[in-house]
């Protein structure tokens, strides 16, 4: 299996080199895993492209590129420029360092990966490791992730639904704020919203020169969402799997609107 790695967090990132370990597993032992990862952080830029400049990429390496980009122009570089004549069987994006569940969803460039190898009819999993007190100070963070990554997306191969007519389907995995060995499962479960209480903000910061500057600021990440969402399966100790489309449309609304304009 031909696996193309990428992630929000930067080429040189540990998630990713958690990500490539993962990979390995999962490709067999002919494998090819390549990456296509931005040279520089690009944490919630979500599915943005550089439609207006072009994107530099370098050859760091066998099989590993860095782009001047987001991580969807990774994606796009992998498909048309770096795999233009063997494209890969799968997409894995990650592994986040923090959560991607409810709104974080939305923010995501993890995500935003994901979501343009769907658009370009590839299988992607956007993978992220939520942080907490009881994971935040061990050795490797990421222990949770690197236990049960890939048996979680062979899963997703096997039984997951990836054919069908329109959006392709893809799938948003977070992994729980523990160590491996007190993980209870996987959950199944829709995106969930936090509400009010941790919606973005932007703080101001006056520097030394006067002059005013705006801090994107988050909200507390413990806030549980409703049962049968993401985060109430994540604070719970579970792995939340949730099958994501890049179709926008509120279909339960479309036929009360057709009634009432």
């Amino acid at each position: 299996m031909r696996i193309l790695i990428t992630n929000d967090d930067g080429i040189n990132a540990p998630g990713l080199e958690a990500l490539l370990t993962i990979a390995k597993t999962v490709s067999g032992k002919n494998g090819e895993i390549w990456t296509v990862a931005p040279a520089t952080e690009q944490s919630g830029v979500g599915h943005c492209i550089s439609y207006n400049q072009p994107s530099l990429i370098t050859e760091l390496g066998p099989q590993r590129f860095a782009i001047q980009g987001s991580p969807a122009d990774c994606v796009l570089a992998g498909l048309s420029y770096v795999l233009k004549d063997n494209p890969p069987d799968l997409i894995l994006s990650g592994v986040n360092k923090g959560n991607n569940s409810a709104e974080n969803t939305v923010y995501s460039g993890t995500v935003g990966a994901a979501m343009e190898g769907a658009l370009q009819h590839i299988p992607s999993i956007a993978l992220s490791q939520f942080y907490g007190p009881k994971n935040v100070n061990l050795e490797n963070p990421f222990e949770a992730s690197l236990a049960y990554a890939g048996s979680v997306i062979k899963n997703l191969l096997q039984k997951g639904h990836w054919n069908g007519d329109g959006y392709k389907t893809f799938y948003n995995v977070n992994f729980p704020p523990v160590p491996s060995a007190d993980v209870k499962g996987i959950s199944v479960v829709a995106q969930g919203s936090r509400g009010h209480n941790s919606r973005f903000k932007l703080e101001p910061v006056v520097a030394p020169n006067g002059r005013t500057f705006l801090w994107v600021k988050g909200g507390p990440q413990d806030i549980a969402t409703e049962e049968g969402t993401d985060v109430h399966a994540n604070l719970n100790g579970f792995i939340s799997v949730t099958p994501m489309r890049c179709d926008l449309t509120a279909h339960d609304l479309i036929e009360n609107l057709k009634m009432s304009i």
